[in-house]
């Protein structure tokens, strides 16, 4: 019997695995890997001390067992200002817009000092953002810099390649897992065949170098990176029809908060680089007024309301009743609120925050008939995730990887979510704006 002839995809597939050109790339991306992780890591280090250093160590120096009511306002106040002053002075606006999404594009070498200081000047003192987006830029960055250094008439193909290699090697250990990070890259670079091969091994190979550096000079050096992960998620439970009754409208309704919220801090970015300084300030300190009222109102810590949600995540995971309704209701409007206004004017990453905001919104909703922690969770990290990113694929990961040993049972109820998440933010994205509504109706008048 004739053996089948490969199609012309594989052959091409073939010839691409067999060329020295990609054996070589394979070998730069994992030698990228390693001072692109080291750096990283030194750059979430040094944000995790400063951050613990703005919101416990200075408070308690100043005999608070915790950060005052009033903290928030002038620590974001500082922030805007130093932001503001880098957007503005230094080459590369500070980075990609949070507003805009992860940022996606190569980073240009030059804009690596910016880069660098607007997210160190905003995030520990209290931007609601993550990390993930100044990492990826570093990383890429990072990447371009040495290889351009040896060969500065780099293939553009060759050049983007390396540029996601280096994001995901920055970002591998932040996520809690090298996985995810390649997955993150590669849904959002939307290539198939081939294309995907070429861009998936060099991320897949710089990524897990990056993680083994990074858990090596974590365990070596006795810092701690701060990665995503929660230590204790609510009790395993067999799935119900309740679970999918009450997931499936939460999905979509996570998914209508969200996307407005984005939409909404587009609008804003697109205000704040018409005054840029003005602005920036006038909306980090309005974030910090965020956390402020969420302090009087609640009797709570203002760290709650700023950050990335990261470790208030764990906490709501661990302990979902910790928080009356009417205190988790407002910690969602207030620091979603300040999320709004930190994508639209600071610098840093939208993941964080979604995964955080998503959560407390389906915690609202534990104690009703036939819905309890455990699917509330699940639903809330895959649905604020795949509205705000995009990436539904991406979403289901993380979220599985989140829920570590219960992900087996609750992964269904999150692949649902995902998707419906995902469907409805894509629906609410194609429909025109209040705004062109208003002005269709005026022209047929």
């Amino acid at each position: 019997m004739a053996q089948a002839r490969p199609s012309a995809e594989t052959e091409q597939l073939q010839a691409l695995l067999r060329g020295r050109d990609f054996r070589r790339l394979l070998l730069v991306s994992a030698l990228v890997g390693v001072p692109v992780s080291l750096v990283a890591f030194g750059f979430v280090s040094l944000e995790h001390w400063l951050q613990h250093g703005v919101w416990q160590w200075l408070p308690q120096q100043l005999g608070w067992s915790g950060p005052p009511w009033w903290w928030p306002l002038p620590a974001l106040l500082l922030a805007g200002i130093l932001v503001a002053l880098v957007v503005t002075f230094l080459p590369g606006n500070g980075g990609h817009v949070p507003a805009h999404g992860l940022g996606m594009t190569a980073t240009a070498p030059a804009a690596l000092p910016g880069i660098f200081l607007a997210a160190i000047a905003g995030l520990p003192l209290g931007a609601v953002l993550g990390p993930e987006a100044p990492l990826m830029a570093l990383g890429s960055g990072l990447a371009l810099l040495g290889v351009e250094r040896v060969r500065p008439d780099l293939p553009p193909q060759a050049r983007n390649v390396l540029g996601a290699s280096g994001a995901a090697a920055a970002i591998s250990v932040i996520f809690g897992n090298p996985l995810v990070a390649g997955v993150l890259l590669i849904e959002a670079a939307g290539v198939g065949g081939p294309q995907l091969s070429l861009l998936l091994l060099p991320c897949l190979l710089a990524s897990g170098v990056g993680a083994l550096v990074f858990t090596g000079f974590d365990h070596w050096s006795g810092f701690g990176i701060g990665a995503l992960n929660l230590p204790t998620v609510p009790p395993d439970h067999t799935p119900s029809a309740g679970d999918f009754l009450w997931g499936v409208p939460l999905a979509v309704l996570i998914a209508c908060c969200m996307v407005p919220s984005v939409r909404l801090s587009g609008r804003l970015a697109g205000l704040v680089e018409r005054r840029t300084v003005l602005l920036t300030v006038a909306c980090a300190t309005a974030v910090g007024g965020c956390a402020a009222v969420y302090a009087l109102a609640t009797g709570r810590s203002s760290q709650e309301a700023v950050l990335s949600g990261q470790a208030t995540l764990a906490q709501l995971a661990a302990t979902p009743h910790a928080w009356s309704v009417a205190a988790l209701l407002a910690l969602v409007v207030l620091k979603g609120v300040g999320w709004i206004l930190s994508m639209g004017s600071l610098r840093g990453g939208p993941i964080f925050p979604s995964l955080f905001l998503g959560s407390a919104l389906a915690t609202l909703l534990v104690g009703v008939p036939g819905f309890g922690p455990a699917p509330a969770l699940a639903v809330g990290l895959a649905a604020g995730s795949a509205a705000v990113l995009r990436l539904p694929l991406t979403a289901v990961v993380l979220a599985t990887l989140l829920l570590g040993k219960d992900a087996p049972d609750e992964l269904p109820l999150v692949i649902v979510s995902a998707v419906v998440s995902f469907v409805t933010g894509e629906l609410l994205r194609a429909a025109p704006s209040a705004r062109a509504l208003l002005a269709r109706r005026s022209s047929h008048r």
